[in-house]
């Protein structure tokens, strides 16, 4: 269908809205969404785009009014996609009326306890990455590590050994893809491997292409509540093996993920508890953030209504929203059976359900509108009615579809869990909060149900100029009230927030407040509030400052478990920095020689010694050549690299007279390394955790290996991104909706 859509396809017609995107958003359309040629020049233009998406979507009501023409309702889709009031998920806008036609971005797969389950979903997972799809897998059906394997009578090597096999394929597919591969690995509290599984990224080193989240059961909370001990279950044969402090488990799970951001929970039995069909299978895992629970071989496609649309002279426009909700619902159902499944078995499962998952973005912006600051209990009971409304109004058009078109094939209203009502319904679930990096990116919104990232920001551009990114909505109240200056901006980009700042009147502080701004609690009531009325599960991540302790960490997951949250994501600010460069032994800092308030470069002693490490890069070898002074700390840098001469030469030159000027002066080699690491050029080299971007990128990379050497750890380079630079852009990485995310180019690690 998809092919006949784009060699019949109709002329968009006149006076349809012409998009406007910001000039960032432009650059990612045309870098991953825009038709290319074989030699990769564009092939079309933003309206192109949208009117290939909504032609081909719409064309999915040929399936049940054949001869009808839907050009009408390709308009709407278009002018709902046009004007930014609504975007699907990535896949079905980089997909839809192209060759591949895969429009899904989640999947879950089975892995049974065999090597032909384990192989076979390794296959099928890198089919899904190929097709830019994100997968999430239970390894809780594997047996322990070192238990009995009757058929060759050795032991098994346990879960997490397999874990790394889906990771390097991951790794590998991924090189190739407009979209990163990511998946998300969960092991059940009660699998006797679980401790193993809890520590396994207190290394950074690996599992780089997994999100992890512990499976919690009810049983283990009151266990923790209560101060029991709970049973260890071999899922070989479903016995008891034995029995551990569910206090101390819970403990470790609050100590790791406040040293890395990992693992998450999922409280598992609550997923089940809403399960829309609980005789067709349990739910076992989620797809990569954690918003969509999915029996094994589902899939879901996903989209997001733009709420900053939805305010109208300081009030929600209730009509327009819900226009908006039933014909985004219309639209997602039709995915269902225009896609193209990469999996036959994928495709029984998801047309079985019918599964979609309507979203929002733009919250934190429907709140600025509406004068409600994001910490406030007018912003929860704003989620809850908001929510409610969408949730309601996508069961209406869904039982609406169900009439014309019949119920999804797993309906039965004597297993049903999806609610009371005697009309069947078309979509066995309807709304899902997922994570919205680049797509409220492309409709400049704030991301999904985040607050702010920030006020301003400074963005980068190719040539390195800088410039300030402002909140458009900060920018025209600061210019209508006369407090917007460039001064103003630059003291904001310092922390993003505008806290503090006198010269802003406390009225508009108040409603301009960033994720660092507000608490742990007040995110995890705007959680609460929109799970109240979701489907699904809500993508979040539940921010704290860097001086937050384990028992902060520990009071969020039982809050979040007390008010019916269906997982938990958490992320302690620069915890991933600290590890990484902080490794082993805490580093004298030399303190800067002074002369009067200015650093002064300290004088080269005749003789010092260091250590020279061999990088390729994608203009030949690179030796990096790093000497300490008599205090083993790092003095001076030199490079070499390729032949000699050239422009390669002399730039790596000037980095290295850089860097030795600015450590003789008394910096530390960290800042050094997150200024260089990730900037990205036109000749990579290497893959996976050694893949080299740029010569800069392997001067900070040699900077990295000696640091760890130094502190007695000469480990593998770790992911780049956990440094907290773009790995594409070398922009700062957020945490938000449980993944990570750059706002200069729309890099995000989760599919």
């Amino acid at each position: 269908m998809s092919k006949k859509m784009k060699k019949n396809g109709l002329k968009l017609p006149a006076g349809a809205t012409k998009p406007v995107f910001a000039d960032n958003a432009l650059t990612v359309l045309a870098r991953r969404y825009l038709m290319k040629d074989e030699q990769g020049n564009v092939m079309e233009e933003p309206v192109d785009m949208l009117w290939r998406v909504a032609q081909t979507i719409a064309a999915g009501d040929l399936i049940y009014h054949p001869g009808q023409p839907v050009n009408e309702l390709a308009l709407q889709f278009y002018e709902m996609m046009a004007k930014l009031d609504f975007l699907p998920n990535s896949p079905t806008l980089m997909n839809a009326g192209r060759e591949l036609g895969q429009l899904s971005a989640c999947f879950v797969l089975p892995v049974e306890d065999s090597m032909e389950s384990i192989f076979e979903a390794v296959k099928q997972t890198a089919l899904i990455h190929k097709s830019g799809g994100g997968t999430g897998f239970s390894f809780s059906r594997i047996r322990p590590r070192n238990d009995m394997v009757h058929s060759t009578k050795g032991v098994s090597s346990g879960p997490i050994s397999f874990m790394s096999v889906f990771d390097i394929a991951t790794e590998t597919i991924k090189q190739g893809g407009t979209r990163r591969g990511a998946n998300m690995a969960i092991l059940r509290v009660d699998h006797p491997d679980i401790m193993d599984f809890i520590k396994v990224k207190a290394d950074l080193s690996v599992l780089n292409n997994f999100n992890l989240s512990v499976a919690i059961t009810d049983d283990f909370m009151r266990a923790v509540e209560n101060d029991d001990d709970y049973d260890l279950i071999n899922p070989r044969n479903s016995e008891v093996i034995g029995r551990k402090s569910a206090e101390k488990v819970f403990r470790q799970i609050v100590r790791q993920a406040w040293l890395s951001g990992e693992p998450g929970i999922v409280f598992i039995d609550r997923m089940n508890a809403d399960n829309p069909t609980p005789e067709v299978g349990r739910i076992e895992s989620t797809n990569p953030c954690g918003e969509q629970p999915l029996l094994p071989h589902e899939s879901c496609n996903l989209g997001s209504i733009n709420l900053a649309h939805m305010v109208v002279d300081g009030s929600i426009d209730y009509g327009k929203l819900g226009e908006t909700v039933s014909l985004a619902t219309h639209f997602l159902d039709n995915v269902v059976d225009v896609n193209c499944y990469p999996l036959p078995e994928i495709e029984k499962k998801t047309r079985a359900n019918r599964k979609v998952g309507l979203g929002v973005m733009g919250f934190a912006d429907m709140l600025i509108q509406l004068g409600q600051p994001y910490s406030s209990a007018e912003a929860i009971d704003t989620a809850e009615k908001v929510m409610g409304f969408i949730d309601q109004t996508a069961l209406d058009t869904s039982i609406r579809l169900a009439r014309e078109r019949g119920s999804f094939p797993n309906y039965n209203k004597s297993i049903y869990a999806g609610g009371d009502q005697s009309d069947p319904v078309r979509n066995a679930t309807r709304t899902t909060i997922a994570p919205t990096g680049t797509i409220s990116l492309l409709a400049n919104s704030s991301s999904g149900v985040e607050p702010l990232f920030a006020v301003s920001f400074v963005r980068r551009v190719m040539d390195n100029d800088e410039f300030f990114e402002v909140n458009p909505l900060f920018e025209q109240i600061a210019k209508e009230n006369g407090f917007y200056t460039q001064d103003l901006l630059k003291k904001i980009s310092h922390s993003g927030s505008i806290q503090g700042l006198n010269e802003i009147p406390r009225k508009y502080r108040r409603v301009f407040e960033t994720a660092h701004d507000i608490s742990p609690r007040n995110h995890i009531d705007i959680q609460a509030a929109f799970q109240k009325f979701t489907n699904n599960a809500v993508s979040k991540t539940i921010n704290f400052g860097h001086l937050a302790t384990e028992e902060d960490v520990k009071e969020a997951y039982l809050l979040s478990y007390a008010k019916g949250c269906k997982g938990v994501t958490i992320y302690r600010d620069g915890c991933r920095d600290n590890q990484v460069l902080n490794i082993g032994k805490t580093d004298k800092k030399a303190a800067p020689v002074m002369e009067g308030s200015r650093p002064i470069k300290r004088d080269r002693p005749r003789r010092l010694s260091g250590s020279t490490y061999q990088m390729t890069t994608g203009c030949g070898p690179m030796y990096v050549t790093i000497n300490e002074d008599e205090e083993n700390q790092v003095f001076e840098l030199f490079n070499t690299v390729g032949k000699a001469g050239g422009c390669a030469a002399s730039q790596c030159e000037a980095i290295g007279r850089l860097v030795s000027l600015a450590w003789r002066s008394g910096m530390p080699p960290e800042p050094v390394v997150k200024q260089l690491i990730g900037i990205s050029c036109h000749k990579p080299a290497g893959f996976g955790n050694n893949k080299v971007v740029s010569c800069a990128d392997a001067i900070a990379k040699a900077i990295r290996q000696h640091l760890e050497k130094r502190n007695g750890r000469d480990d593998s380079m770790r992911e780049q991104s956990m440094f907290g630079a773009c790995p594409e852009c070398g922009g700062v990485i957020e945490h938000e909706g449980g993944c990570c995310v750059c706002h200069d180019c729309g890099y995000t690690e989760c599919a």
